[in-house]
């Protein structure tokens, strides 16, 4: 981890504040059933209690132990749907499928061949009809996409503009 978020979760509640808007939109349109969802460097959990807080149930992974011990305290406190997992996201599998996996400024922290490696991972646990949202450095979209070309499974974008990549698996 190139900056350190585990130091900056310990000293700073909330860190990162509000749940990013567009993220927020996204959840705001879908199908209101409750998704599994997986939220990828979740930190100390802005996007994932609220998606928790719409009904979802939802995997926050992050390598910060004091992000992950925040989220799940936030969780409890609020009876959330939500477990927490300190991983390492490129040694990290899913456990099981997701109808959403969330991917927000993470990707952009490891080199390529471990992008590639571990979008690939992901892209094994979405469901059918499932959704990958991404967010990171515009520069990196590019390899993302040749990524998911190269997938066994059909994924057709459904959203791609400055930063941000959104697909459905078929």
């Amino acid at each position: 981890m190139a900056y350190n978020y585990d130091k900056l979760y310990r000293d700073t509640p909330n860190a990162l504040g509000s749940p990013t808007p567009i993220f927020v939109d996204f959840f705001n349109t879908i199908n209101r059933a409750p998704q599994r969802v997986l939220d990828v460097g979740c930190g100390q959990g802005r996007d994932a209690l609220f998606f928790a807080r719409l009904g979802h149930r939802v995997v926050g992974v992050d390598l910060s132990a004091n992000g992950i011990r925040d989220l799940r305290a936030a969780a409890k406190a609020e009876n959330l749907p939500i477990s927490g997992l300190v991983a390492d996201i490129t040694k990290y599998t899913p456990d099981g499928n997701f109808e959403i996996i969330l991917i927000d400024r993470t990707l952009h922290m490891l080199d390529q061949t471990a992008q590639r490696h571990v979008l690939t991972t992901l892209l094994d646990h979405v469901t059918p009809k499932g959704w990958v949202l991404i967010a990171d450095e515009t520069s990196n979209i590019a390899g993302f996409r040749q990524t998911i070309a190269a997938h066994h499974s059909t994924c057709s974008i459904q959203y791609a503009k400055r930063g941000y990549l959104f697909l459905q698996r078929h």
